[in-house]
Parts: structure tokens; sequence; C-alpha cells
């Protein structure tokens, strides 16, 4: 047994080990990854550089990292080699883009399949396809909305979630889509999520290319590693932290 462990030490420290090491760990554990865009701002920056947990909702299918090309092939077309938990409401997801699926976005999962949606003057009111009951017992009674029978949650994540904001600026007057204001109602479909940025009037998200499939789910923020700014000076402050203590700052301040 000492023998091999020798054996393997010696061989993760030569060129081939460290890099099929390198692969196996961006394959299965976590992969770096940049945030591009203002969309998740203020909870996630431009300039924010996180690991992301690719075991978070099962274990997604390889690809050659740049490339994007699968490994392995996708047998059961599900996306995932060993399928996990689903992405419940409110998580923070890395998914692949449904418009070109080489490219990477991190939304947060505001509904799952089978929950209904829309939004109105900007408001995001979300039935959950539990029911009326399970409103009732899992909401602020001051948050819920009777319409038509139906009981839905008036802007049911930006209490635990303070990132989440519009930008008083972006009026309905004819100059932004009209999904920022408006938008359904839908329902999601069975097996897919709708993601939307929480600077929601400066997002790309499932309002204008619809929801994501579970195929399409490689993971979750895990914590920021480095960050810094436009002007390159290092956030410290971030660095280290996961999403849940970034959000629990905010709660504070």
């Amino acid at each position: 047994m000492k023998d091999r462990l020798i054996k393997l030490y010696h061989w993760s420290n030569t060129w081939t080990g460290t890099v099929i090491i390198v692969l196996l760990i961006i394959f299965f554990v976590a992969q770096a990854f940049v945030i591009p865009s203002g969309s998740m701002k203020n909870t996630l920056l431009i300039g924010d550089h996180l690991f992301v947990k690719k075991f978070a909702y099962g274990v997604p299918t390889p690809h050659i990292p740049w490339l994007e090309i699968p490994v392995l092939p996708d047998t059961d077309n599900d996306g995932h080699l060993i399928e996990g938990p689903k992405p419940k409401r409110g998580d923070i997801v890395i998914f692949r883009y449904p418009v070109n699926e080489k490219i990477h976005y991190v939304k947060r999962c505001v509904a799952v399949g089978g929950d209904y949606l829309f939004l109105h003057n900007k408001e995001l009111y979300l039935h959950p396809h539990e029911g009326n009951e399970f409103v009732k017992q899992n909401f602020p009674k001051e948050d819920i909305v009777e319409i038509n029978g139906l009981l839905w949650v008036k802007n049911p994540y930006r209490k635990e979630h303070p990132g989440i904001h519009n930008d008083p600026e972006v009026i309905n007057d004819g100059r932004y889509p009209q999904e920022i204001f408006n938008f359904g109602p839908i329902e999601v479909p069975k097996g897919e999520f709708f993601m939307m940025g929480d600077n929601r009037d400066h997002s790309n998200d499932s309002r204008f290319w619809g929801s994501v499939p579970y195929r399409l789910i490689v993971g979750k923020p895990w914590f920021i590693y480095f960050s810094w700014d436009k002007n390159y000076e290092i956030r410290w402050d971030r660095v280290g932290k996961s999403v849940e203590e970034i959000e629990e700052e905010m709660k504070n301040r």
C-alpha cells in the first residue's frame, strides 16, 4: 500500500499526472468562473472570480475547458453523468445559455417546473406549484395576493436576498423591452427553471429566452477566490467569501 501511494505521489508530480488531476477537478469538483456583466449586481459584481461547485446538482457531463466539447456521451440527454438534486427557488445557479450552450450564465432561480409567475410594473408574482396552502404556510401574509382564487407571493425573494433591486431610472417610456415591466403569466415547464438576474432591469434572462432545462444546469457558486473592480483595485472584502456570507453582510449594513 505504501509503495502504491509513493508511486501515485511521484506520478502526480509529472506533467501528465498534473494535467489529469486538474482536468478531473474541473470536470467533477470545481471550475473557475468570472462574472462578466452586472446582471447579478449587487450580489455578484463584475470582476468577481469564483469557484463553481460542479456537484451541487448532480455530476454534469464533462466538457473540455474553453473548447466546451463533451468528453463523454450524454446517453440519456439530461446533461449529467449522475442525476442529483435540482435547483431550488432562490438559488443562484450557473448554467449553459440555452441560445448558445458554449456560454455559461449565472442567474437566480425564481421559479421551478409547474410554478406560475408574472411581472406587473416590475413586481414579480409567484404561485408555487404546491398550491395555496403551501403559500399560506411558507410566506408572510402581507406578501400574499389573491387573484382569481390563486394565492400569489409578491416579490418572494427580496427580503432574504437584499442584492435584488430595480433601477428607478428605467421607466416604461418605450425605450426598454416590455418584459422588464410586464411579463406573463406563464407556467414554467416541468423539469425547467426560470432564471432572473438580481439587477432586474439590466439582465438578459428567462424573460427573453425562456426557462432553462435541467440538462443545462452546471452548478452553483462556491466562494469568491479573487475580485477586482474596473480600476483593477482588489476588493479584499469579498475574497474568500461565499454568496451567503456576502448577503448576510448586506442585511447588516
